[in-house]
């Protein structure tokens, strides 16, 4: 079953249980990805999908941070709980631990020596892990190890 299919069955799961929070929070994941769709000229497989909603995920972490800021513990439990329906949908990340030892790996591969070849070196990274570890997360660390 494709990721906007078991959006769709567990949207209609929610309506007939009378979940709103969940059924609103389904219903932005399908608005995000039908405007996707549009953009793209077409329908779109899992791993556009899964771009999409990763998209969608960190939105919500940059507006838990400003809420934080800001003091309001509503919206910051709204945005959480938004950002947890988010991640079923999204596969497993990657601890840091694993980051570093692939980023390492490619760090290698491709010789790379110090902070010029970063771009290669983030490069192949993102492709490798795509949609498993955050860009910013990545680009630290690959920032730590070409640094030394």
């Amino acid at each position: 079953m494709s990721i906007i299919d078991q959006i769709n069955s567990d949207l209609k799961t929610a309506m007939k249980s009378g979940h709103k929070e969940l059924v609103a929070t389904l219903r932005s994941l399908k608005s995000a990805v039908k405007y996707a769709e549009i953009e793209a000229g077409g329908e779109l497989n899992d791993e556009a999908i899964i771009g999409v909603l990763s998209k969608q995920a960190k939105q919500r972490r940059d507006s838990i941070a400003e809420f934080e800021k800001a003091g309001r513990s509503d919206l910051v439990a709204q945005e959480t709980a938004e950002l947890e329906v988010i991640e079923t949908y999204l596969p497993a990340q990657l601890s840091e631990e694993e980051i570093r030892a692939k980023v390492q790996e490619v760090i290698t591969a491709l010789n790379v020596t110090d902070a010029k070849g970063m771009g290669q070196v983030m490069k192949q990274v993102m492709a490798d892990l795509k949609g498993q570890a955050d860009g910013k997360t990545v680009n630290q660390i690959v920032r730590q190890l070409l640094s030394r």
